[in-house]
């Protein structure tokens, strides 16, 4: 079963990657082990009859699961290609819905017998169920661990189970034309690539992309005309919106999701090779008879080498800039916005910029999730003392051109008030100040 924001397709070459070694090693056990995520708990809550959920003749149990997950509405995205396991209900006229927050995924269609769930785990990564949609005094969710893993643990996915979002040319029924390719969409992809298959509701600008649209062939799908679907800020026309939550398909919830799911992935990619590292070196401690304590420089380097991707992720390394000011249609950036923690000047990581790049200050909400904390406690020292190097300046890298004064101070100074684990490995020179005033804000950007 493929869920959330997946496409079943194979990867190049037509075949998908095999369950890396760790997923199935005992440093992961990943079908054996109990899931601790938000869907894993209401799961069990349903079972024990400490929760329930009312069902609806419009939508099934899609409203009350969202409501019992905390997603909200305003999230929705709507996909009309065929690239989920329920494709024979999936079209442009009856797009599958997307729903997300920071920790879970919900995939509805119409007519469709499931709704599709996925959580980014705290230990596992991507975990993934499926709830009956029949009426039923005691709705249960099931955790699926074969089927999905099909399309959720590949190449796109970084080799360990997870979430990814594909770009399609799809054809007038729906179903992408696989001659024509296909992208991975992240934070770092140029809009001109993104939302092939999808409904996009919103304005930006002068920038064109793939979405809202469909192609009746390979040859029309390498010259592509786009301004058709441009712009876009009422759907009504093209489908009955009104089976739907809502008639939007937020062009801010897309670019939010897509660098989510980046990220969740490398949380993921981190977790499971600093895990395997430290099993691996626990194993051989105790063959040679040294101390659990014992750390090897071999080990370091593994440890370093699976966490400076994510690092990257978190500071927007690579990411694609925005040529034109960007305005959804749901509501969505406001709602987005509000949530988290704020630093004593009101600042947040949640503060959407929107005309130059995604966020005001750039680095990643996501390291105050659930998927972030549950990293070993070695992952995360070597992020804290990655991100210092990067915004003390230390670390003068390319890769980190992006990232004015301004930003880095201002990254600093909201996590030093906002992540106190942050605080813990600030080098003993560390006392620039942050600035202070909004011309100077201004003047960096």
């Amino acid at each position: 079963m493929a869920v959330a924001t997946a496409l079943c397709l194979p990867a190049a070459g037509g075949a998908l990657l095999q369950l890396p070694p760790e997923s199935e090693g005992e440093a992961i056990a990943y079908r054996t082990s109990r899931p601790t995520d938000p869907v894993a708990r209401l799961a069990e809550d349903l079972e024990a009859g400490r929760a329930s959920l009312a069902w609806s003749g419009k939508n099934g149990y899609l409203s009350a699961l969202l409501q019992a997950l905390g997603v909200p509405a305003s999230s929705q995205m709507l996909v009309f290609s065929k690239t989920s396991f329920q494709r024979e209900l999936i079209a442009p006229h009856t797009p599958r819905a997307i729903y997300f927050n920071d920790d879970v995924y919900v995939g509805w269609v119409p007519g469709g017998r499931v709704v599709e769930i996925s959580a980014a785990d705290p230990r596992l990564g991507g975990t993934f169920y499926a709830l009956d949609q029949r009426r039923s005094s005691r709705p249960r969710i099931a955790r699926q661990t074969d089927e999905c893993l099909q399309c959720h643990e590949s190449a796109l996915t970084r080799g360990v189970p997870g979430h990814v979002i594909r770009s399609v040319f799809s054809d007038p029924s729906g179903a992408p034309i696989l001659s024509a390719g296909s992208y991975v969409t992240t934070h770092e992809s140029p809009l001109e690539e993104r939302w092939g298959g999808w409904y996009v509701t919103g304005t930006h600008g002068s920038q064109r992309h793939l979405g809202n649209q469909v192609f009746r062939s390979a040859a029309q799908a390498a010259r592509p005309s786009l301004d058709a679907g441009a712009n876009v800020t009422d759907l009504r026309k093209r489908f009955d919106s009104t089976r739907y939550l809502t008639p939007h398909s937020d062009i801010v919830a897309l670019l939010v999701a897509e660098h989510q799911t980046h990220v969740h992935n490398l949380i993921a990619r981190a977790g499971y090779g600093v895990r395997a590292a430290l099993h691996s070196e626990r194993m051989l401690n105790r063959e040679l008879g040294r101390p659990e304590s014992h750390r090897s420089e071999s080990t370091a380097g593994r440890i370093r080498a699976s966490v400076e991707p994510l690092v990257r992720g978190l500071l927007f390394s690579g990411e694609a800039p925005l040529a034109a000011p960007v305005r959804g249609t749901s509501g969505f950036a406001g709602e987005f916005a509000r949530r988290g923690p704020r630093d004593s000047r009101g600042r947040s990581l949640r503060d959407l910029d929107l005309a130059r790049r995604l966020f005001r200050h750039p680095c990643s909400y996501l390291i105050y999730s659930r998927a972030f904390d549950g990293l070993p406690p070695e992952a995360r020292e070597q992020v804290y003392r990655r991100m210092w190097d990067v915004l003390e300046g230390r670390d003068t890298g390319a890769e980190w051109a992006h990232l004015t004064q301004y930003d880095r101070d201002s990254i600093r100074a909201i996590l030093l008030e906002t992540k106190p684990e942050f605080a813990r490995f600030r080098p003993e020179a560390s006392v620039r100040p942050a600035p202070t005033s909004a011309p100077e804000a201004a003047r960096a950007r």
